[in-house]
């Protein structure tokens, strides 16, 4: 019989004491194991992932190694293989609630409208983290609130949901791999190796609205996130902003948007300015400008 949903994990070189936990909470699922199946996708790790995590406690399991380096073509091995209607992915540092899967496949049934939808991410951190860091946590996919919220236009980030614990119907996955297949530039989104890049997540959610369907979040929805105490040093927020910066950039240039052309005194105006932060800030501001000269580059050279 069918799946009714396809659980996709996609991991490279994981962090075993979190994929453990990431799997524990699998198994603690309350829809029942005989209604989903799980894929895991083992991207280039240098020790197999196999060889390390155990998948026989679930008779619908099975290992995938997908040697290109990278989360986006890790999701399109994931979603070749996956069997059901509705494709649910997992990050190996996502520990989902005991009602996460049920829940999912409940907004699934009753809300035909939307292609893909999601929920809150709970931080858990390894160390407490500096305060200075607070306005950065929404950048490490921490989502918390209180509202449902849908809609079926495209850049509405409050509707958008991201990649972790992303579900979306087989058929929106699917129409986002041919995306792909016509425009191989797509694939230069999302993680790569040390590669901070983004967005293959958002782009996988829009491509709901471009096939008629919409977007949500819902409160009920909820899963950990589980964040190492390196994720909140500065060398790493560094270039997380201007891998997003890069990435949004580029991805909206795909979705029709012109990326902004600042002029040579436009450029000198924001250095001056840069001179008046605080030091930390004028180090952000310039990741944040590295990451967009970057991006708008890429597009003249594309075009």
């Amino acid at each position: 019989m069918k799946p009714a949903l396809s659980i996709i994990i996609c991991t490279h070189n994981p962090r075993i004491e979190y994929f453990d936990r990431v799997l524990k909470a699998l198994k603690a699922q309350t829809l029942p194991m005989e209604k989903w199946e799980l894929v895991l996708i083992d991207n280039a790790s240098v020790q197999p992932v196999c060889q390390k995590v155990d998948l026989n406690w679930h008779l619908n399991a099975r290992h995938l190694r997908e040697e290109r380096l990278g989360l986006t073509p890790s999701r399109l091995r994931g979603i070749q293989a996956a069997q059901a209607d509705i494709i649910i992915f997992v990050d190996d540092d996502n520990v989902l609630d005991a009602d996460y899967l049920a829940i999912a496949l409940q907004i699934g049934n009753q809300w035909p409208i939307l292609g893909a939808w999601g929920g809150q991410a709970v931080a858990e951190f390894e160390e407490q983290p500096p305060d200075w860091t607070k306005p950065f946590w929404g950048k490490l996919a921490i989502r918390e609130f209180n509202q449902d919220k849908w809609s079926n236009l495209i850049h509405q980030d409050e509707t958008t949901p991201y990649g972790a614990g992303l579900c979306v119907r087989r058929i929106v996955a699917e129409k986002y791999a041919e995306l792909i297949r016509k425009d191989p530039k797509r694939s230069k989104l999302g993680r790569k190796g040390k590669s901070l890049s983004a967005c293959e997540d958002i782009d996988l959610a829009y491509t709901a609205c471009d096939n008629g369907l919409g977007t949500g979040i819902f409160s009920a929805l909820k899963l950990t996130h589980l964040i190492p105490s390196n994720r909140l040093q500065e060398e790493y927020l560094l270039r997380l902003i201007e891998g997003l910066t890069y990435s949004v950039t580029i991805l909206e240039s795909f979705r029709g948007k012109t990326p902004p052309n600042y002029s040579g005194k436009s450029r000198l105006l924001n250095y001056f300015r840069s001179w008046f932060l605080h030091p930390r800030e004028r180090r952000f501001k310039y990741a944040h400008f590295r990451g967009l000269n970057l991006a708008v580059q890429e597009i003249k050279n594309i075009v």
